[in-house]
């Protein structure tokens, strides 16, 4: 594994430029808004296209996907334990049910996959994230929004159709129709640098979203929730290569999805539902900025 100082640099000044701009107020106030949709409808459909269509079904590649369904189950149950035994509020309870199982794992995901692991292990980094991440918001996450949230509880056929309608979900399928398949040079040549794209923009907006002032009434549980997403995740993914068969490149991208940034979605969701919106704003900014040097210390350690 290996991360150019050069991307890690750009990362970072792509953060920081993003944060000047909102500082600024140099750009209208929903450009961050603007930039994720362009992401959500252009670049990232590209990358999941481009690699998953490289995907060849065999053991390691469900392996991968049955991982972050394992994680969920620990993180969560240490989250109630934890929760019921501190007596914090269900608002805090339910944000930290959301955004600490859940890793911001496409968005940010993928563009460190491609820089620290290279194409090689971009398609599994793509089935960890759909089959897993993406699944589990739109059920675990759901039922965690109807349980906690406030609001109208959502249906069965809203949600498949949330499910058959995401970009990515949909670039998926397609991908899937033709996999294992060599796209035409054409094609290749106009997604290139669409999926190219996906990191600075996703830097961008993240420096533009990103806010680091959290209510000290929140510390513990904003300590609690990042301990479990930024270590203990990755540990657990760690743990569980041998028994899951993993190895190479499908066992590199498990673990280096499981170390991403709490899911910015997901956080959405929790403050649109009520579920303390500054704590699950600060798990995705703490998250995010940690998850570089955090990234580079793994690296170091596992040489």
């Amino acid at each position: 594994m290996h991360l150019p100082l050069a991307t890690f640099a750009f990362i970072l000044l792509l953060i920081a430029t993003g944060r000047l701009l909102a500082w600024r107020r140099a750009l209208p106030e929903r450009a961050a808004d603007t930039l994720n949709l362009v992401v959500l409808y252009v670049n990232l459909p590209a990358m999941v296209l481009l690699y998953a269509s490289r995907l060849t079904p065999s053991r390691q590649l469900l392996a991968v996907a049955v991982l972050p369904w394992v994680q969920l189950l620990v993180v969560a149950a240490l989250v109630l334990l934890i929760a019921r035994a501190l007596r914090w509020p269900r608002a805090i309870e339910g944000a930290l049910l959301l955004t600490a199982p859940l890793g911001n794992t496409s968005y940010l995901g993928f563009p460190l996959t491609r820089a620290v692991l290279g194409d090689a292990a971009l398609p599994y980094a793509v089935a960890y994230d759909q089959f897993g991440s993406f699944l589990i918001l739109s059920t675990y996450g759901v039922a965690v929004l109807a349980a906690y949230g406030h609001g109208v509880r959502p249906r069965p056929l809203h949600i498949l159709r949330r499910v058959l309608t995401f970009p990515a979900f949909l670039a998926l399928l397609l991908a899937l129709a033709i996999a294992p398949a060599r796209l035409p040079g054409w094609l290749t040549g106009m997604l290139q640098p669409l999926a190219t794209a996906l990191l600075p923009m996703v830097a961008l907006a993240i420096g533009l979203q990103l806010k680091l002032k959290p209510d000290r009434e929140h510390l513990p549980a904003l300590g609690v929730g990042l301990v479990l997403k930024m270590l203990l995740l990755p540990l657990l993914a760690l743990l569980l290569l041998p028994l899951l068969g993993l190895q190479g490149p499908a066992a590199q991208a498990a673990v280096l999805e499981s170390a991403m940034a709490p899911m910015i979605t997901a956080a959405a969701l929790a403050a649109m539902a009520g579920l303390a919106p500054q704590l699950a704003a600060a798990m995705v900014s703490y998250g995010i900025v940690l998850v570089l040097p955090l990234l580079l210390i793994g690296m170091h350690l596992l040489g």
